[in-house]
């Protein structure tokens, strides 16, 4: 039986796949218009499986014959230029023999000479190479696709990508490779190393998505059609959208639920069974997630522009110029949203943003509750959390510490509010057995909260104020989450920094649905200070 795979490079035999059809006839079709392509999407994304069926595709093609073969750089990191070189040859020399191997055939006794005798020294050997094997090749036309290319040793990039560029503009002789495909560049604008002539400016910028809920939908048919078990279609969604696609994230959520949890095989896989998962997924150091933390921890500059897109409405605009926006789109963070602004990539890379720049300890845990209440007190008779008694207590546990938030390490004050909030929340669910996660819709400025208990949803969403204007918004935002939730009662709580804020407690029915809204005054000073 097949599984899903979290780890690559998959093939259909022994693993469910998502086909790409769209996204590999589009790659086939450049590739044949001798494009120089530079393939880019984050890590864990199917690169390597993408690029490997684009080779067996060209391979078989009857209406013109192409010469692929494949490289991969990751080792070569720390070499220097010339053992680069030495190395890449025989890696060459490797895979056009296997080409032949492949087609039953072998080289002439010509070409067999030409390739013993070759040797690469430095980019112009391999030019000349290159230059001389297209005499051998007929009509055939050599594709080229080069894997983990940030492992090229930095003193060979330069004259690497000079080569390529002048087989590419001199049309006059016969262009060899025909087409080179570069997979797993940190980013396109990364490969201009010179300010004034860029040794690589033909590239066709090639993008490979995430999974669409189609393809997610595919996905999980497959498993469907080979077992007898089926997902909810509500289950479906939740996967997608908590996972925006993400090839890997897709596949592990499918792999706990399948796999993992004993579910029996007779029975449908539901939204019990995903919450379930789904807080596993959020908990546990998979490889992906690893990736992630690693990466938003690489530059003490990456905290304060990723607190600022998820608190603010008003967002980032997203520029690859902007060297920090372009390194966090290029680990995979973030992305650009409709509105050109950037946006967390998923609800659950969200999750464990924040959970990753939060403080363990932040010295108000035992402010939380005055002295005679404690977290079961917050539970109705028939075992409902009483949200609303939750959170006046929340506001008035801010009202009680008072200019202490500021105090609270490693949090900028605009921010303290929401993490707070978060916090006691988090703390609250862990004690009785629930489960709590994002629904980000906007991707930026609001954060949705919501918490499962006893086969009942409660949703919170917060936000930092922005103006009357924003504030009423966010009511409409809200519900129209609710409705398509199924939730009748959600909570709306804003967090006011101006200095003259005033707090505000309002219930309201919008469209026949029940909010709750609070606005909370942020302390913006010490006592001492204002004097």
């Amino acid at each position: 039986m097949r599984t899903f795979s979290t780890y690559g490079p998959v093939n259909p035999k022994d693993h469910y796949v998502v086909s790409r059809e769209v996204e590999l006839a589009d790659f086939i079709k450049r590739v044949k218009q001798g494009r120089y392509i530079v393939i880019f999407a984050p890590r864990q994304t199917g690169k390597t499986t993408f690029f490997q069926w684009a080779l067996d595709a060209l391979a078989v093609d009857t209406a013109e014959t192409y010469f692929p073969i494949e490289v991969n750089f990751e080792v070569y990191e720390d070499y220097i230029a010339s053992d680069f070189y030495a190395s890449l040859y025989k890696r060459i020399y490797e895979e056009i023999k296997c080409v032949f191997q492949k087609r039953g055939t072998a080289p002439s006794e010509a070409l067999s000479q030409f390739l013993e005798d070759t040797k690469l020294t430095d980019h112009v050997a391999m030019l000349e190479f290159f230059q001389e094997f297209a005499n051998f090749l007929g009509a055939e036309k050599l594709v080229v696709i080069i894997d983990e290319f940030d492992g090229i040793p930095s003193d060979a990039m330069r004259g690497f990508l000079r080569s390529l560029r002048s087989i590419y503009v001199h049309r006059s002789m016969r262009k060899c490779p025909y087409s080179v495909g570069i997979v797993g560049v940190k980013n396109v604008t990364q490969l201009n190393l010179d300010r004034s002539i860029s040794p690589f400016n033909i590239q066709d910028e090639f993008t490979l998505p995430n999974f669409t809920l189609e393809q997610v939908r595919e996905l999980l048919t497959q498993y469907t059609d080979e077992v007898g078990q089926s997902f909810s279609p509500e289950v479906v969604k939740s996967i997608h959208r908590q996972t925006a696609g993400q090839p890997f994230l897709v596949n592990r959520c499918a792999q706990i639920l399948t796999e993992e949890m004993d579910i029996p095989k007779d029975e449908t896989i539901q939204m019990a069974h995903f919450s379930k998962a789904h807080a596993e997924i959020l908990e546990e150091n998979n490889t992906n997630l690893t990736h992630l933390v690693t990466n938003v921890r690489r530059d003490p500059r990456f905290k304060n522009i990723l607190m600022e897109i998820v608190s603010y409405e008003r967002g980032v605009r997203f520029s690859l110029r902007q060297e920090i926006i372009s390194e966090l789109a290029t680990y995979g963070v973030i992305a650009r949203g409709a509105d050109d602004r950037c946006e967390i990539i998923n609800p659950i890379y969200h999750y464990c943003i924040l959970q990753t720049f939060r403080p363990i300890v932040n010295g108000l845990e035992k402010d939380y509750f005055p002295e005679d209440t404690d977290f079961p007190d917050y539970l109705t008779p028939t075992g409902q959390i009483n949200m609303e008694l939750l959170l006046d207590n929340f506001r008035d546990f801010i009202a009680r510490v008072g200019f202490r938030i500021l105090q609270v390490p490693e949090t900028r004050k605009e921010y303290v509010g929401q993490d707070l909030l978060y916090i006691y929340l988090d703390q609250f669910i862990s004690l009785i057995g629930g489960t709590m996660y994002f629904e980000v819709q906007t991707g930026r400025g609001r954060m949705d909260l919501v918490i499962c208990y006893n086969a009942k949803k409660y949703i919170v969403e917060t936000k930092i104020w922005e103006g009357p204007r924003s504030y009423q918004s966010g009511k409409k935002q809200l519900a129209v989450y609710l409705k398509l939730e199924g939730v009748s009662d959600g909570y709306y709580v804003v967090f006011d920094h101006r200095a003259e804020s005033e707090p505000r407690v309002e219930t309201e029915t919008i469209d026949d649905l029940t909010i709750r809204s609070y606005v909370i005054p942020v302390v913006q000073e010490a006592p001492s200070q204002q004097l």
